[in-house]
């Protein structure tokens, strides 16, 4: 197959993942991903071997930001050749398109732009907080136009739980925490666990705390604590306890999940097949409304109750 030309759409704020992404897949200029002001991700950049970054398979041709410094500043750092003045200039150009933004109020109106065009996209997590988006979005996540996922769901320090998780006996208790809010980051510890364990969620109840927390019902009456703790330093961590292991998991290594996450969705462009099952993401999404109502109403929400 010829090489796949990839649009990078971005930024939003606090959100450094159009430089990651498109460091991973191109390369990057040292200079100027030093001064683009990410200097985290400069540093787990920097450190990876060099014939660990770049696709050979895949090169992300055009960029856009609603920032034309922003933009030019992009393309520099991750070589970059073509940067877009309008989100439209993409379409026609790129065979498939990264929105790279979590501000997840903006991910339908642009999603719908490409998928109205048939151009496969990667959608950064959480796709949507609407279950009007999600009834909306539903039909592309089921025919492969469509991918939207955090990246823990691919990360090295779950491998182990993933292939080990009949190891633990019978699950007694698991518990996640994460930075920051429920709505934009508890998809991390959601997606992350549940990718790993496979059982499916049966509800959500909001606990009293000051930061947001639920206990989340799963199948085989297993309890889920998650804690979206705000502003506390940097924090994704999951624990598993079983009647013959337990295991605790801090993730750290954002450049492997990244990578394998964008490695991810270019094969399943190439195949033309989902890389997620589409009930696994629209299960997920599901779940993170319900923690919204379940906060908002003060009540135990069941996922059955939410219908696309």
């Amino acid at each position: 197959m010829s090489l796949l030309k990839l649009g990078i759409i971005g930024l939003s704020k606090g959100n450094g993942h159009p430089f990651s992404f498109s460091s991973i897949i191109n390369g990057y200029s040292d200079k100027h991903l030093s001064e683009s002001g990410w200097k985290i991700i400069y540093e787990y950049i920097k450190a990876q071997k060099n014939s660990s970054i770049g696709f050979k398979n895949a090169k992300i041709t055009h960029a856009w930001t609603q920032d034309e410094k922003t933009t030019e500043k992009l393309c520099r750092a991750c070589l970059i050749p073509e940067k877009a003045k309008n989100i439209h200039d993409l379409i026609g150009n790129v065979d498939a398109v990264i929105i790279a933004r979590d501000d997840y109020a903006s991910h339908y109106p642009m999603a719908k732009l490409f998928l109205d065009e048939k151009i496969p996209i990667f959608v950064d997590k959480p796709l949507t907080i609407k279950l009007s988006e999600l009834k909306k979005f539903s039909k592309y996540l089921k025919n492969g136009k469509l991918m939207s996922c955090s990246s823990l769901r691919y990360a090295a320090e779950l491998d182990f739980l993933k292939e080990d998780i009949s190891n633990y006996g019978e699950l007694k208790l698991i518990r996640g925490a994460v930075i920051n809010n429920w709505e934009q980051y508890g998809i991390h510890i959601l997606e992350g666990l549940l990718s790993s364990i496979n059982l499916k969620p049966i509800s959500i109840i909001p606990n009293e705390t000051p930061h947001s927390s639920f206990i989340i019902k799963l199948e085989s009456e297993v309890m889920f604590q998650i804690d979206c703790l705000g502003d506390v330093p940097k924090t994704f961590s999951i624990e598993v306890w079983g009647t013959k292991k337990r295991s605790r998991h801090e993730i750290i290594d954002n450049f492997t999940m990244f990578k394998r996450m964008l490695k991810s969705f270019t094969n399943s462009i190439i195949i033309d097949k989902p890389s997620i099952p589409a009930e696994e993401t629209i299960n997920l999404i599901k779940l993170l409304i319900a923690g919204k109502i379940a906060s908002e109403e003060k009540r135990e929400v069941y996922l059955k109750e939410l219908v696309i």
